[in-house]
């Protein structure tokens, strides 16, 4: 085992027994512009080699071990990605680390995005009606933003009264990477906005503290991850899904949604923020897909038997 892990006792002495453990969070936080979540699931992953070099086990025994402790594969190579970041910085502080060139990630079974339909979004909407008109307004602005700008919760729980610009029609979000960027808003989308600012925030806001979040839970606080996760399970039991909608299913369905109506690829991915188009063209798999699945609904050529009728017929 190499030099960074040589002495480790115990995960709680994790912050004083690997090189440069603290600076390297202050890098993700600090310099790299990562996330709280972001930087909790490095210290996660990390933690996790961790408590396997305690074993004195040779590296080639951490993929057994990954899956023993029950990583599907996304999974695996998403900590093998987090290991080779943090060795990496330590290459560059001076500490050549092996585990560098022999940590080779899983291979992944690429999957498309699951959208969420109109169809979908319109269940949820009546779902989420509520007798309290605050709160009724306030889930419907929630789903509707959600739905409309592409963005991600934690772009959502973020907003601030003052991101919503009325005489521009734009929210400012605060991305991935302290990333800024602004939301267009459509006049339905405004509309709600405008009427949940004035009408259902003061009512959610008169349970709590003074604070300047735009959304607003049910004690008048900013809300959290858990808090929207926590009304879309809800939603999703009363809609008769048979698992609860996770939050970027919005996301996905926003993308999807725009490109089959026309929009095109960069467009899309200023609205989503996406730093590369690459990770935009995904989308034009999903909705290929629902295109072969069409043709091959309704296509006349579908219902025939390609080995027997159009072999009859000698073509």
């Amino acid at each position: 085992m190499a030099q960074a892990f040589e002495n480790i006792n115990s995960i709680s002495k994790i912050s004083t027994e690997l090189p440069f453990w603290i600076d390297f969070f202050d890098d993700l936080q600090n310099v790299r512009g990562r996330s709280q979540n972001t930087v909790m699931a490095y210290r996660r992953d990390l933690e996790l080699y961790a408590q396997f070099a305690t074993q004195k086990k040779r590296l080639i025994e951490f993929y057994d071990f990954m899956k023993s402790e029950g990583l599907a594969s996304r999974s695996q190579a998403r900590v093998i990605s987090s290991l080779r970041t943090y060795f990496k910085y330590c290459e560059s502080k001076g500490l050549k680390s092996e585990e560098l060139r022999d940590l080779r990630p899983p291979k992944v079974k690429a999957s498309l995005p699951k959208v969420l339909t109109a169809e979908e979004f319109e269940k949820l909407l009546i779902a989420s009606i509520v007798a309290d008109p605050a709160k009724k307004l306030r889930n419907h602005t929630t789903l509707l933003f959600l739905y409309g700008s592409g963005c991600r919760v934690s772009e959502l729980i973020n907003l601030n009264l003052n991101d919503f610009s009325p005489t521009e029609k734009w929210v400012k979000v605060l991305g991935k990477g302290q990333k800024e960027r602004l939301i267009p808003m459509t006049e339905a989308l405004y509309t709600m906005i405008e009427k949940y600012i004035s009408e259902a925030r003061p009512a959610l806001l008169s349970g709590g503290a003074p604070n300047n979040s735009l959304f607003l839970n049910d004690r008048g606080h900013r809300p959290s991850r858990i808090d929207i996760w926590r009304w879309l399970a809800s939603w999703s039991v009363k809609a008769g899904f048979a698992e609860p909608v996770h939050p970027h299913r919005f996301r996905h369905g926003c993308a999807t949604a725009l490109l089959e109506g026309g929009a095109d690829l960069r467009s899309i991915q200023i609205l989503l923020g996406h730093s590369s188009i690459q990770t935009t063209q995904i989308y034009t798999s999903v909705t290929t897909q629902a295109l072969a699945k069409e043709i091959d609904d309704h296509h006349p050529l579908s219902s025939l038997q390609a080995d027997k009728k159009i072999g009859d017929a000698g073509l």
